[in-house]
């Protein structure tokens, strides 16, 4: 979808290489309608992109930033810092420490600067865009609906998961 006319949320990486962990985010944006608008942005290489990314993200009319890296994984936790916007940090798998260095790296925000930060790869990205979902639909019903929907059709894949055992 990657609607840029309207988008409510963003997906940021960190390296184009965190594509094939974040576009889990985006088909779960894609699957419930959510515009969103993708970029990657450095929090090292392009810190001054970051900055003006983080600073002007709710006068572009975002609600919810979903950022991954992995590494140092510093893009989550300067983003938030920079801005009063929920952060949803992805902790993209590294080749050094399997995305350890990540998780650390996200989850271990000084007091005062939120980042709601999944687990790991590829389920903690579908994760995050679930919950940008989940806290987009506080404030809109039909939102709220498809999320229950989605919801009621994960009992059925497991009642049929039980059926097809017995």
């Amino acid at each position: 979808m990657a609607n840029e006319s309207k988008p409510e949320v963003a997906v940021v990486m960190g390296s184009s290489s965190d594509w094939e962990t974040m576009k889990r985010a985006c088909d779960i944006l894609d699957q419930f309608g959510v515009a969103y608008h993708k970029q990657v942005i450095s929090a090292h290489r392009t810190p001054e992109l970051m900055a003006d990314f983080a600073h002007n993200a709710r006068k572009n009319g975002l609600k919810v930033i979903i950022a991954g890296a992995g590494g140092a994984a510093h893009l989550p936790g300067m983003i938030a810092a920079q801005t009063t916007l929920p952060v949803i940090g992805v902790p993209v798998r590294s080749h050094a420490l399997s995305g350890w260095d990540s998780l650390l790296s996200i989850v271990q925000m000084p007091g005062g600067i939120p980042v709601a930060t999944t687990a790991v790869g590829n389920s903690g990205a579908t994760n995050a865009g679930l919950l940008a979902v989940q806290m987009l639909s506080a404030f809109d019903e039909s939102l709220a609906q498809k999320l229950e929907d989605y919801r009621n059709s994960l009992k059925e894949k497991v009642a049929e998961s039980n059926a097809q055992l017995v």
